[in-house]
């Protein structure tokens, strides 16, 4: 058996992934001078997942080699324990794992299974750490191309020049002001208002994955979720108003009203808010151009939390941002429970009841306005 060459294989490829599985504990590089080219760290960002992918599969081929050792080694191990007993003579018995021939012990291959193993172990957790390394490229490249909205959102058009754009979905069109809360729950049903989200009994469960949150799932005539996709072809391009009716354990009411624009599913389905509804809703940093949202579920983590997936740590699909400010699409409690760890995980909107209220019932609508 030669077990040199897939040792060293494994050797290299630790070394290969060093420094980029070492570059998550240092501290992050500096921002990007303002007049960098958004192509070019375009560009570094999809190098950086293209190596990903390619450490990923030079692990998993690596591993498909040392499973074959082991398996060669279990079809001799019973040859190896019971010489005398064994058929095949003891020079046949070595040749099964060293075909080159030459004589192998049971101590020596129990060692060389020992080393198989541990070394197997140590490739797994390689493996485990390009897959996350990989995901947190994936995220932070999404977080890019949000940048990049946000920058030909604001960049200046001079008379008789056109800027040049590259080639990517349009610029998000510009919002309106904040508009007050609606009071009138019976007017937005029958001025253009579409419902996409209910919740009242907790009849349905709302920590579903992506492709749930994509298509829309549960019943219209109760609990539900509309789905992202047709919410987006709904509000197309065009700039969109969200209203959210929220009702609390006590009878209490709110309705608020405010301006949006709904991206596709190539910008994770983000919400895009002005500066003054970012504010109102409990934002303490956003862009000139407002705040935008991608959205996350559990097995797709978009959040703009870089230490966790707000969707895990606390339930159902939404546009998190920094886990803090709204969920309404959280766990449904029947009472309010005491653990304040377990609140945390409910239905709330910060601004209004606070961060670890869970809400009885709440309703969203969507509606699109005139094209900009």
């Amino acid at each position: 058996m030669r077990c040199a060459p897939t040792a060293g294989a494994a050797l290299m490829l630790c070394a290969a992934t060093a420094g980029l599985l070492s570059a998550q504990g240092r501290p992050e590089p500096p921002e990007t001078p303002r007049f960098a080219s958004w192509d070019e760290v375009n560009v570094l960002a999809h190098g950086l997942l293209q190596l990903g992918h390619g450490l990923r599969e030079h692990v998993e081929r690596t591993r498909g080699q040392l499973g074959e050792l082991e398996r060669r080694l279990g079809a001799c191990g019973a040859a190896c324990k019971d010489p005398e007993g064994s058929a095949a003579p003891p020079r046949a018995q070595a040749n099964l794992v060293n075909p080159g021939g030459g004589d192998a012990s049971p101590e020596t291959l129990r060692s060389l299974k020992t080393q198989l193993e541990a070394q197997n172990s140590r490739i797994q957790q390689l493996f485990q750490k390009v897959a996350q390394q990989q995901r947190h490229l994936e995220k932070q490249q999404l977080r890019i191309q949000n940048l990049q909205s946000q920058m030909d959102h604001l960049a200046p058009r001079h008379p008789g020049h056109e800027m040049a754009k590259p080639a990517r979905r349009k610029r998000l069109p510009k919002m309106a002001q904040l508009a007050g809360p609606a009071h009138n729950i019976s007017r937005l049903h029958n001025g253009g208002w579409t419902v996409i989200q209910r919740r009242q009994d907790g009849s349905v469960d709302f920590n579903q994955p992506w492709e749930a949150y994509k298509d829309g799932f549960g019943d219209p005539q109760g609990e539900f979720w509309l789905g992202l996709e047709k919410v987006h072809h709904i509000l197309g391009d065009r700039g969109s108003r969200l209203a959210v009716q929220l009702q609390d354990w006590e009878g209490n009411a709110e309705s608020l009203q405010f301006p949006i624009h709904l991206g596709g599913e190539d910008t994770a389905y983000s919400l895009q808010l002005t500066p003054p509804v970012a504010s109102k809703l409990g934002a303490t940093t956003f862009s000139p151009s407002g705040l935008s949202l991608p959205f996350s579920t559990w097995d797709q983590d978009h959040d703009l939390r870089g230490d966790k997936n707000c969707a895990r740590s606390l339930s159902g699909g939404w546009w998190f941002g920094t886990c803090s400010h709204s969920n309404l699409n959280g766990q449904y409690f029947h009472s309010i429970p005491r653990q304040r760890q377990q609140r945390k995980k409910g239905i709330f909107w910060k601004t209004w009841r606070g961060r670890y209220y869970p809400l009885q019932a709440t309703t969203i609508l969507v509606q699109p306005t005139a094209a900009s």
